[in-house]
């Protein structure tokens, strides 16, 4: 046994030390290399201009494959279906879409009387998007159809173009109720068909990328106020009170007033009933938490709630005996398509634009969470149009704009939902409801609705705790969020939306024009810089300044990058050349003199008839007094007048490039000037120091 361990030992012995000595040659190493500018870097890495690439030309080019790939691009089903593995996925994507269809049904109802709509299209709205979007979209567990925040946004716009005033009969003073539904759904759907045109046109033109410009701060805000507009839209329904449309900035705040002011006249039954209903939806969130890992799937309390709660509604008479206000008449089957009113466009197009991006920055938000959860890619554009034919047939089928739920969303992933399969059974359900079980419901409580919405608003009322998160984290976020959260409270969904925005974009001009600037000092014993503020052991080069910028210079902050370079210098640059321009001033009256008093001397002499010699050294120094100079070879001027030499340092190829362009190199700043790394910049002025030692050195990373 020993004699066949010895050689197994002998070999464990050699690697390791091979091993360590590899690890050595690792620790101690040495570079040797020439020092490097960019005119040598160039030569040596045989620098040319990268070759344009022209991708519009394979737009126009017609060919099978290149048909194919079209189809598959914005007809996903026929990539994914074929490859459907039936056996291991088709029972959790069946009993996904079962789940969701059950959560879609009373959320459909409660969310088209949030939208000032008839119940009966909140389950249009669950059937028609839902199934487009099976066939067009890319994301496999996002739940498409009614949402909250959506469905306050259709509804400001409803019951500002369609109040109830608009409707008063003569007689009675009485609200036209047939009157004012079908003004309201002919507005909803109009609305959808050019939320639908915004987002597939959009789409087409690859502006998936516009949703970037929303930063997470920003729509979680605005999704939080949004909620807030939700919950008081819903107390009219909870208190049974009859409250005028209002919109437009303070719309929110006039309208808690008058729910303080009426609050005398609320029906207790329908309070009753809100109560009632929101403790029993609670108590089954609570139970479904703590039971979630032993039940197979959640149990669906909104739709036992919305069950009982029409059943006693019908039993005990809610709506004759005790005043509570009911859904009324659903009826049975589709309504056929109908086309929008044009004349409608001008009035929408507004908030139809802002609708549009609110509803794919949420869908693609969730889209890009659950994709990253389970690694497949969700194509932006792609969603863009998806949600985009999804609104826009829908609209014509006259449902209003929909996007996608985060807590739908949430069921249809746990319950084992694996592909769009699920939505498309989802909405089939609701094709079952709308045609056979619809019209049952008409005994339900619409303060049972309302308990449905605001019990739903949990999750998007708990991000008020960004507020404490943000203030540690990142406070420019945090003022984001709150002047969304301010500017979508005050000014309404749409004006806040825009305001928010503007901000945003305001925020990210002020960073680049206030970046961090550091002075960079060497890491003892490498060829290492960094800010000597925050490295105690970097030290600065004697007579080098080593400058750095966290931000590219251009034209908005290319004088604050001047004086911050100035400063950290420690030399008054502005005061020197000043000093210098005044002594170039004296010379020069000091010249004149002497030429003046030459010439009279020779006048002088040549009538005397001699000959008088002065010789007077001229070598003044011009100033240039160019002010079209770009702002970094102004900086190169500035310290060039008082003698003292700028190098740049790991200049990127398309700062290099805009400098070439923008005609930055002449005769007296060259590709000498520009150096591979800001050690080789260090060593090169360290050389010119020994050479002339009476002139400083900076060296600024750009």
């Amino acid at each position: 046994m020993g004699l066949s361990e010895a050689p197994g030992q002998r070999d464990t012995q050699a690697l390791l030390s091979t091993t360590h000595a590899m690890e050595l040659r690792r620790r101690d190493y040495h570079v040797e290399r020439p020092l490097l500018n960019q005119e040598r870097l160039e030569e040596l890495g045989r620098r040319g201009s990268a070759a344009g690439t022209r991708q519009w030309r394979t737009w126009f080019r017609c060919s099978r494959a290149r048909a194919r790939a079209l189809l598959l691009q914005y007809l996903p089903i026929l990539a994914w279906l074929p490859q459907y593995p039936v056996r291991e996925w088709l029972l959790g994507d069946l009993l996904s879409g079962l789940s969701v269809a059950i959560m879609q049904l009373p959320q459909g109802l409660a969310y088209a009387l949030l939208a000032g709509l008839p119940p009966v299209f909140g389950l249009y709205s669950s059937f028609y998007p839902v199934f487009i979007y099976f066939l067009f979209g890319t994301s496999r567990h996002i739940s498409v159809g009614t949402f909250a925040v959506m469905s306050v946004m259709v509804g400001s716009v409803t019951e500002s173009l369609a109040p109830d005033e608009a409707f008063l009969q003569d007689l009675n003073s009485t609200v036209n109720v047939t009157a004012r539904d079908a003004a309201r759904v002919q507005l909803a759907s109009t609305l959808s068909v050019l939320v639908g045109l915004f987002q597939v046109g959009l789409g087409l033109v690859h502006f998936g990328f516009v949703v970037t410009y929303l930063s997470e701060p920003l729509v979680r805000g605005y999704t939080t106020a949004a909620s807030v507009q939700v919950f008081v839209s819903q107390l009219k329904y909870v208190f049974g009170l009859y409250l005028s449309s209002r919109s437009g900035p303070l719309s929110l705040i006039y309208t808690v007033l008058e729910v303080c002011w009426k609050l005398p006249q609320s029906v207790v039954g329908t309070m009753v009933t809100a109560v009632v209903a929101g403790v029993v939806l609670v108590l089954v969130k609570l139970l479904n938490d703590k039971l979630r890992r032993h039940l197979p799937l959640p149990i669906p309390g909104e739709l036992l709630t919305l069950i009982g709660a029409t059943g006693i509604s019908y039993g005990v008479g809610l709506q004759h005996r005790f005043g509570v206000d009911v859904v009324g008449k659903i009826p049975a089957g589709m309504l056929p398509p109908v086309a929008p009113s044009p004349q409608l466009f001008a009035k929408l197009v507004g908030n139809a634009f802002a609708i549009a991006v609110v509803g794919f920055a949420i869908a693609i938000s969730l889209g890009k969470i659950f994709a990253l959860r389970h690694g497949y890619r969700v194509d932006s554009n792609q969603e863009l149009v998806a949600l985009g034919l999804s609104n826009l047939i829908g609209g014509i089928f006259q449902c209003f704009p929909v996007s996608c739920s985060m807590s739908r969303s949430l069921v249809q992933e746990s319950t084992g939902g694996n592909t769009q399969v699920a939505g498309a059974v989802s909405s089939l359900f609701i094709l079952i409801i709308i045609l056979k079980l619809g019209e049952l419901f008409q005994d339900l409580p619409k303060a049972v609705l309302a308990a449905v919405i605001i019990v739903n608003l949990k999750g998007m009322l708990m991000q008020f705790r960004d507020i404490c998160s943000l203030w540690k984290a990142n406070r420019v976020d945090l003022l984001i969020w709150l002047v969304t959260f301010v500017a979508t409270i005050l000014l309404n969904l749409d004006i806040g939306l825009v305001v928010a925005v503007v901000f945003s974009l305001l925020l990210v001009v002020v960073r680049t024009q206030m970046p961090h600037y550091s002075v960079l000092g060497q890491v003892p014993d490498t060829d290492i810089y960094r800010d000597v503020a925050e490295y105690s052991e970097a030290r600065e080069v004697p007579g080098v300044k080593v400058f750095r910028s966290s931000a590219t210079v251009y034209f908005a902050n290319a004088e604050l990058y001047s004086d911050a370079l100035k400063q950290r210098c420690g030399v008054n640059v502005d005061h020197l050349i000043s000093q210098k321009k005044k002594l170039l001033r004296k010379q020069e009256l000091k010249l004149k003199r002497l030429q003046k008093e030459n010439k009279l001397l020779k006048q002088a002499a040549a009538s005397k008839g001699t000959s008088v010699s002065i010789s007077v050294n001229a070598s003044v120094t011009d100033i240039d007094s160019s002010n079209a100079e770009d702002s970094k070879a102004k900086i190169f001027r500035d310290f060039r007048e008082i003698e003292v030499e700028v190098y740049m340092a790991s200049c990127h190829s398309p700062v290099i490039t805009q400098l070439e362009a923008g005609h930055f190199f002449d005769a007296t700043i060259t590709k000498q000037h520009l150096f591979a790394s800001v050690h080789d910049a260090v060593i090169f002025a360290l050389q010119r120091l020994r050479s002339s030692p009476v002139s400083p050195v900076s060296v600024t990373k750009l």
